[in-house]
């Protein structure tokens, strides 16, 4: 089955856990704030009709102003929910891992 060009495109994510790695704060040359974190999930999903242990450890990349509010008071323990797209990113050892940039982020307690 083909797929239509708007479904290659979508890049959606949504998962919640805990706040397992200290935030970083940092600001790019052009004036962007960025806050980088390690989210960390544990849950058990069915599939195939049959429990499986889900797990998880992602970093979530939030950059701009809007996500200011919502990342200043993050804490390790915290639990959150977070929305948006992954990308890749390559580290400056060469290799490449999986990134959560971050779109909306709700802290749950």
């Amino acid at each position: 089955m083909a797929e239509t060009p708007s479904e290659q495109a979508l890049n959606l994510v949504e998962l919640g856990g805990t706040v397992c790695k200290a935030p970083k704060f940092s600001q790019s040359p052009a004036g962007v704030p960025h806050c980088i974190f390690v989210l960390e999930h544990s849950s058990i999903q069915v599939e195939a009709q049959l429990n499986r242990q889900s797990y998880v450890r992602i970093q979530v990349v939030a950059s701009g102003s809007e996500h200011q509010s919502a990342t200043q008071y993050l804490q390790v323990e915290q639990s959150v929910r977070v929305r948006g797209f992954l990308n890749r990113h390559q580290g400056r050892n060469g290799l490449s891992q999986l990134v959560l940039h971050a779109q909306q982020i709700e802290r749950i307690n």
